[in-house]
């Protein structure tokens, strides 16, 4: 099969921006949201614009490393990590509403899947259909633990 161009969900979040984007731009908190990505090194400390990470990934007992880096890097609007390993990008895209934030995720992959990947998808990770299943319910994970993080802390401050 094929890989998917895009894979995204989104959720609404009652919590500011401001609130979310704290939370989403400080990659090395990332192993708590993602079921997949265990954890995330930033070189050099900062996250910003093409500052570059080193990540751990899991499935299960399998664990590999991954580079990236900040491809697009918008305070309170985007941030957004290309994968040098896949040359997928994965993107958080922040939309205020009436209540708070719209957090939107997603992984595309703009000039396709790499070789390898495809490779070590199909017979490692079990199959490019399942693991982009796995990808999308990741996504679903990542979203949900991060508005429980956003409104836990916004309803903290407000007490």
């Amino acid at each position: 099969m094929a890989n998917r161009d895009i894979i995204t969900d989104s959720i609404d979040i009652a919590a500011p921006p401001s609130a979310v984007w704290a939370i989403v731009s400080d990659l090395k908190r990332m192993g708590e949201w993602s079921p997949q990505c265990r954890r995330m090194i930033v070189r050099g400390g900062e996250v910003k614009q093409g500052a570059r990470t080193i990540n751990v990934n899991r499935q299960g007992w399998k664990v590999w490393p991954t580079r990236s880096y900040v491809k697009v890097f918008e305070p309170e609007r985007t941030l957004a990590l290309k994968i040098a390993e896949n040359g997928t990008v994965w993107t958080y895209e922040l939309e205020p509403t009436a209540d708070g934030t719209r957090l939107i995720e997603s992984r595309t992959a703009p000039d396709g899947v790499s070789n390898l990947s495809n490779f070590l998808s199909k017979h490692v990770l079990g199959g490019t259909e399942n693991f982009e299943a796995e990808l999308e319910r990741g996504i679903q994970d990542t979203l949900a633990r991060i508005k429980h993080e956003a409104e836990k802390s916004t309803a903290g401050r407000a007490a």
